[in-house]
């Protein structure tokens, strides 16, 4: 499991926003700290790895949870700069 500094809830939220708070919340960390993104847009699979190569920014990992009636992703970001 990795640990996040800070967590950001977009449940409900799809493309384009969970990107969009994303790079708004990241703005607020320091070098090194990890971003927790959690979301049920199955987009962020693809999105989040896409967003952090072009920003720069580290993508650390995804993890995949099934709840009661939906899936819920945690993307894990680490700010570079």
């Amino acid at each position: 499991m990795i640990q996040a500094d800070v967590k950001l809830d977009t449940l409900g939220y799809f493309c384009p926003m969970p990107i969009i708070l994303t790079s708004k919340k990241i703005k607020e960390l320091t070098m090194g700290q990890v971003l927790e993104v959690v979301s049920d847009d199955e987009g962020i699979k693809k999105d989040m790895p896409a967003w952090c190569e072009t920003t720069g920014h580290q993508m650390v990992g995804l993890e995949e949870e099934q709840s009661s009636s939906k899936r819920i992703y945690k993307a894990f970001v680490k700010k570079a700069k």
